[in-house]
C-alpha cells in the first residue's frame, strides 16, 4: 500500500522492444464487463513514463501525471462512475515515452501503471489493474521523428489521421500492431520505488476561441527543410541528462542536380552551435550570412552532379534543434555521403566528434574547451584548443564526395530518428514567396462558436495561410475541426506577439503540429501542451478547399477562483492588475512555471515572487506546497538543490535556494501550519549547512557558479564574492532561523542567525566603497574589487537588513533617486524586490510610478500578459522590435501582489491570518476597491475614497472581514478618517 492508501494489484506494463523509446506514442486498452447491478462509484489510479491521456469509453478522461521525481512518482486519480456502464466497457490510455531527460522530467524507461476500483450498487467491489492481458500496439499514426519543442520540453507532434483507427480509444480496435502487454515491473521496483497521489486536483480544462482572423495569405514553400538532434548525435548519452554538451564536428549531405543552379541555404532555429558552412570546399562563416538573426541565409551557385554541404558544428547547446532548408528553382536529391539510395529521409553522415563531449553547467566545466569561443571563452580555436584540431580543420577544404575517404574513420551515419522528415517550423517562417489578401467575412466564421464552417481559399501551386489571434496568451491543448481531402497537410505553428505585420517568430521553441488528413469531416485534440496568443494554419497539398468548423485551444491551467479584486481611479493600473491576474494564474501548472511557450519550467526563484501574488489574487495554498516540497529531491543532483526541478539540469542558482528557504517561511507563517514547518526544517538545515561550507577566511560567501539576480549587466561573475548573493544569503540564514522556531527547533535555528550576524558584518567590511559611499557589486576570485556600482545591489543591502545606520540613509537615497551611473534595473523580476524595499522605506508614490511606466509601456503594446523583461533589453537585440523574449512570464506579476498589500493595504498580522492589518497607502489615487483572499477561505473586501467633506478632505474607509479574524483598521499618515469594519454577510 503507497502513501495514498492504494492496495496495488496492478502491474508496470509496457510493450514493443525498445525500454526507453525515444518519442514513441504507444496506446494500451483493455476491454471488460460489468455486473448488472450497476456502478455506484469508481475510480482509476494512473501513472505512466512519460505522460499519458486516458479515455474510457472513447471519452477523455484525464491527463497526467504530474511532474515528479521518478524516486517519488505521482499518480492520479480520476473518477470514472459516470462514464461506465452495464455490459461492455473499455479503459484506453495514450502514453508518450520521451526518451530523454528534459526540464520537467528524468528519464526512467517506458511504463504504464493503471488500476480501476469500482464499487457496484449491490455493494460488491470490482478491480481491473494493467497486467499481461492489456494490449498494447505502438500508435502507428505519430511520427516518431518529429523534432523537439525544445531543450526544456519533449517532442512537437506529426501525425497522419489516415495511418491509425481513432476509435481505438472505445469501440473494439484488434488490428495485427495490437499484442499483449509485457509486465515491466510491480509498483515498488525501480525506477519508481516510490508511488505518491498528486497533492493537488486536476487542472482545468476551458474551451477558447479565437477572436478574429488575424491575416490571410498566399505562400509558395521553399523546396527542402529538417530538423536535425545535433546534441544527442554527438553524445548519444546525454538523454540521461538535460545538461549542455559541447562537441566538435560536422553534419554533411550531397545534394544532387541534373543542372548548375542558384539555391539558398537557410538556417531558422536559435542553434548557437552552427559556426558555418562549407559547399564543395569553400567555407562560409555564420557570423557572415545574409538575415536577420537568428536567421541566416547562405547564396550558392551549385554545380550539375554532386555537391558535398557540410555544416561546421562547435559549442555547446541544450538540445535545441538546427532547423535548416535548402530552397532552389531547380531540382535536386539529397544522398548520403556514406553511398545508399538517392532521396534518403535521413542522408546525413555525422563527422566526428573530433574533441571530447563534455557536459557543461552553471557550476562551470573543466573541459579543455572552455576558454574557447562558444564553450563559454573568447579565445579562437587554434591548435591547443584539442587534439584533433588539424583533422577539423581540415574537413572544411573537402571539395568533392571521393576526398571524403580520408575521414573513413570519423564518418558515419547520422540517425534516422534525430532526423525530422521535415521542421514545419522551419517552412511555416521561411516562404519563397508571400502575397497579402483581404480576409472574407465567411473566412472569419472559424472564430464562431456557432459550427458554421469557414471555407478556406486553395491556390494553384501555392499553400493557404491563415493567423487566428486568441485575444489573450493561452495556455493548453489545441482542438480543431475539419472537412478536407485525404492527404490534405494541416500545419499549426502557435506564436505570442505580431504587430503591424511582423512577427516575432519562437526560434528557440518549435511550437508546431502537423495533421494530415483522411477523407471527410474530422476533429483532432493534441495532446501536447502550448502557450500562445496567435496560431498559423497552413493549408497544403489540398485537392479542394478545406472547410474549418473551428480551432479552440483548451485552457488548462490549476483550479483557481478569482478571489481577488483590484479596482480604482486610475485605469492604468487596473489593467495593470489584470495582466498581472492573468499571467499568473497562466504560469499556474502542475506548479507554478516560468512561462507557457517556452519553457514551462518550474525555476524555483521565480515561485516565490509568483506565490505571493497568487496569495494576493487567487489564495491556493496546496500548488505552494507542492512546489516547495518538490525542491529537496534534487539532494540527489547537488546538495545546494537545483534551480528548476525535477529537471535533468543539474543546475544552481544560489539566490534560487534562497529565495526558496525565504518562501518555506513565508507560507508556514501565511498558512499557519507549523507541521509544514517541522517537515521542511531539516532539508532547509542540510542545504544551508552546505552553503556556509563555502564562506571564505574572510567570512564571506565564495562561490563558483551561475550567480545570478538580474539579467542586467551588474557585475555578477560566475567565480567570487557577489554582494547581492551574500546578502540574500544573510536574509535567508535569518529566516531559517525564525522557520526553526515555528518547527520546535530554535535552539538549531540560532546558530544560523548567528551565522547571519557575522556574514553581514563581512559584507559591511568588506563589500562597502568609502569612494563611492555605496555597496560595489563584487570581489572577483582573483581579488579584484569590482568598480560596477548597481541598483540591484543596493536594494538587496537595503531590504535585507545589511545596511544599517549612516549607510542606510544613503542607500535610501540612492533607491529614490537612483543615480545615472549605477546599473538600473533590467526585469520586472528585480522590480519585485525594489517595490518591497519603496514600500519599506514608504514611498508608494515612487512604487506607482514606476508601474506606470514599465508596465505601461507593456499595455501601450496591447500586451494581455506580463513580459519577461522590459522592452529593448540587451537579451533582445539585435531586432529593436522584439520588445521581450517571453510575453507571458510569471516573475513578472509584482503588481498582483502589491496593489493589493499596498494600496488596498491588506497584510497579515500573525500567522494563518487570524489578525491582519488593513493600511491603505492611496498615493495619488481618488479611491479603490478591492478583496484579498484568506488561506483558510473568504477574504477582505476593502473600499476607500478621499471625500471632500465640511472641514476637509476625509479618508473614507470600509472593510468587511469574515467573523473571528481580527482586524486593525490604520488610516494614512496625515489625514482625518471615517473607517468601518464589517462583518461579511
Amino acid at each position: 500500500m503507497d502513501a495514498g492508501g492504494i492496495a496495488w494489484q496492478a502491474q508496470w506494463i509496457w510493450g514493443g522492444e525498445e525500454d526507453r523509446p525515444r518519442n514513441e506514442w504507444r496506446c494500451f486498452r483493455r476491454s471488460f464487463e460489468l455486473p448488472d447491478q450497476g456502478v455506484q462509484e469508481a475510480r482509476i489510479s494512473i501513472t505512466a513514463d512519460s505522460r499519458y491521456v486516458l479515455y474510457v469509453n472513447g471519452i477523455l478522461s484525464g491527463r497526467g501525471p504530474v511532474r515528479s521525481w521518478p524516486s517519488e512518482q505521482s499518480y492520479n486519480v480520476h473518477e470514472v462512475g459516470h462514464l461506465l456502464r452495464q455490459g461492455t466497457n473499455t479503459i484506453a490510455v495514450l502514453v508518450i515515452s520521451y526518451g530523454l531527460s528534459t526540464f520537467q522530467y528524468l528519464l526512467g524507461k517506458g511504463g504504464l501503471l493503471a488500476q480501476l476500483e469500482a464499487e457496484t450498487n449491490a455493494g460488491a467491489s470490482f478491480v481491473l489493474g494493467t497486467d499481461e492481458s492489456w494490449r498494447t500496439a505502438s500508435h502507428k499514426g505519430y511520427d516518431r521523428r518529429s523534432p523537439r519543442m525544445s531543450c526544456q520540453l519533449g517532442f512537437s507532434e506529426s501525425v497522419d489521421a489516415g495511418l491509425w483507427d481513432d476509435g481505438w480509444t472505445g469501440g473494439e480496435s484488434d488490428l495485427p500492431e495490437w499484442e499483449n502487454a509485457r509486465t515491466v515491473g510491480r509498483p515498488g521496483d525501480e525506477p519508481w520505488p516510490s508511488l505518491k497521489p498528486s497533492a493537488i486536483p486536476p487542472l482545468t480544462e476551458e474551451t477558447v476561441w479565437p477572436v478574429r482572423a488575424e491575416s490571410l495569405k498566399r505562400v509558395e514553400a521553399v523546396s527542402w527543410t529538417t530538423a536535425l538532434d545535433i546534441r544527442n548525435a554527438m553524445d548519444p548519452d546525454s538523454i540521461r541528462h538535460a545538461n549542455r554538451v559541447s562537441f566538435v564536428g560536422y553534419a554533411a549531405v550531397i545534394v544532387r542536380l541534373s543542372e548548375d543552379a542558384e539555391a539558398t541555404v537557410g538556417f531558422l532555429s536559435g542553434f548557437d552551435a552552427l559556426r558555418g558552412i562549407a559547399v564543395n570546399g569553400t567555407y562560409y562563416s555564420a557570423n557572415d550570412m545574409e538575415g536577420e538573426r537568428p536567421e541566416r541565409y547562405q547564396r550558392l551557385r551549385l554545380r550539375r552532379g554532386d555537391n558535398l554541404l557540410a555544416l561546421d558544428l562547435a559549442g555547446t547547446d541544450h538540445g535545441t534543434g538546427l532547423h535548416f532548408g535548402i530552397d532552389s528553382e531547380a531540382p535536386f536529391e539529397l544522398v548520403s555521403p556514406l553511398g545508399g539510395e538517392s532521396g534518403s529521409e535521413a542522408p546525413f553522415a555525422l563527422i566526428g566528434p573530433f574533441a571530447a563531449r563534455v557536459p557543461i553547467d552553471h557550476e562551470e566545466s573543466d573541459s579543455p574547451l572552455a576558454d574557447y569561443e562558444g564553450f563559454g571563452g573568447d579565445k579562437p580555436l587554434d591548435e591547443q584548443a584539442f587534439e584533433h584540431f588539424g583533422i577539423y580543420g581540415s574537413f572544411r577544404a573537402v571539395s568533392s564526395p571521393s576526398e571524403l575517404a580520408a575521414y573513413e574513420k570519423w564518418i558515419k551515419p547520422f540517425p534516422a530518428e534525430l532526423t525530422a522528415r521535415e521542421s514545419v517550423f522551419a517552412k511555416s517562417v521561411w516562404r519563397r514567396t508571400e502575397e497579402s489578401l483581404p480576409i472574407p467575412m465567411d473566412v472569419q466564421a472559424v472564430c464562431m462558436a456557432n459550427r458554421t464552417p469557414a471555407v478556406l481559399p486553395l491556390f494553384e501551386g501555392a499553400d493557404t495561410e491563415l493567423i487566428l489571434d486568441f485575444g489573450k496568451e493561452w495556455s493548453g491543448y489545441l482542438r480543431f475541426e475539419a472537412d478536407a481531402p485525404a492527404g490534405t497537410v494541416l500545419d499549426f505553428y502557435g506564436f505570442e506577439y505580431m504587430r503591424d505585420g511582423w512577427r516575432q517568430d519562437t526560434y528557440i521553441l518549435d511550437n508546431t503540429l502537423r495533421y494530415v488528413c483522411k477523407e471527410g469531416r474530422q476533429s483532432y485534440e493534441s495532446p501536447v501542451r502550448r502557450g500562445l496568443r496567435y496560431l498559423m494554419v497552413t493549408v497544403r497539398n489540398a485537392s479542394r478547399p478545406v472547410r474549418l468548423f473551428g480551432v479552440q485551444i483548451a485552457q488548462s491551467n490549476y483550479p483557481v477562483a478569482e478571489i481577488g479584486r483590484f479596482h480604482s481611479s486610475d485605469p492604468l493600473l487596473n489593467d495593470i492588475w489584470e495582466i498581472s491576474k492573468h499571467t499568473t494564474r497562466l504560469c499556474m501548472e502542475d506548479t507554478f512555471v516560468d512561462c507557457p511557450a517556452y519553457e514551462q519550467a518550474f525555476w524555483v526563484g521565480d515561485s516565490r515572487n509568483e506565490a505571493l501574488v497568487n496569495y494576493y489574487v487567487f489564495g491556493a495554498t496546496d500548488i505552494v506546497r507542492r512546489c516547495l516540497e518538490l525542491v529537496p529531491g534534487s539532494a540527489w543532483q547537488t546538495p545546494l538543490y537545483a534551480d528548476q526541478v525535477p529537471s535533468g539540469w543539474s543546475s544552481v542558482i544560489p539566490n534560487w535556494t534562497f529565495f526558496w528557504a525565504i518562501a518555506c517561511r513565508e507560507f508556514a507563517e501565511h498558512a499557519g501550519d507549523r507541521s509544514f514547518a517541522k517537515r521542511m526544517w531539516p532539508k532547509i538545515r542540510f542545504t544551508l549547512e552546505h552553503y556556509l561550507r563555502k564562506i571564505d577566511d574572510r567570512g564571506l560567501f565564495f562561490i563558483r557558479g551561475w550567480n545570478l539576480l538580474d539579467w542586467a549587466p551588474i557585475d555578477q561573475p560566475r567565480n567570487g564574492v557577489v554582494t547581492h548573493q551574500n546578502a540574500i544569503l544573510a536574509r535567508t540564514l535569518r529566516d531559517a532561523a525564525k522557520l526553526a522556531e515555528l518547527a520546535g527547533a530554535a535552539e538549531e535555528g540560532a546558530v544560523f542567525a548567528k551565522a547571519a550576524d557575522s556574514l553581514v558584518e563581512a559584507i559591511n567590511e568588506h563589500l562597502w566603497s568609502d569612494e563611492r559611499q555605496a555597496y560595489l557589486d563584487c570581489i572577483h576570485a582573483d581579488g579584484r574589487r569590482s568598480d560596477v556600482f548597481s541598483i540591484q545591489t543596493q536594494v538587496v543591502a537595503y531590504l535585507n537588513g545589511v545596511a544599517e545606520g549612516e549607510r542606510k540613509d544613503r542607500i535610501a537615497g540612492y533607491l529614490i533617486e537612483p543615480p545615472a551611473s549605477f546599473v538600473q534595473i533590467g526585469s520586472p523580476f528585480m522590480a519585485f524586490f525594489y517595490y518591497e524595499a519603496l514600500a519599506s522605506l514608504g514611498r508608494y508614490d515612487i512604487m506607482l510610478d514606476d508601474m506606470r511606466a514599465n508596465y505601461g509601456q507593456m499595455i501601450e503594446y496591447e500586451a494581455t500578459a506580463c513580459w519577461e523583461m522590459y522592452p529593448n533589453f540587451k537579451e533582445n537585440r539585435p531586432n529593436p522590435k522584439m520588445l521581450t523574449r517571453s510575453h507571458c512570464h510569471a516573475w513578472s506579476a509584482a503588481p498582483g501582489y502589491f496593489l493589493g498589500a499596498v494600496v488596498l493595504g491588506v497584510r497579515r498580522a500573525s500567522d494563518g491570518w487570524k489578525s491582519v492589518k488593513v493600511a491603505p497607502q492611496p498615493g495619488d489615487l481618488k479611491w479603490a476597491r478591492g478583496a484579498v483572499p484568506l488561506p483558510d477561505g473568504g477574504r477582505i473586501d476593502v473600499s476607500w475614497r478621499i471625500v471632500e467633506r465640511e472641514g476637509g478632505r476625509v479618508f473614507d474607509l470600509e472593510v468587511r472581514a469574515p467573523k473571528g479574524v481580527e482586524v486593525e483598521l490604520i488610516a494614512p499618515d496625515g489625514c482625518s478618517a471615517d473607517m468601518r469594519l464589517l462583518e461579511t454577510r
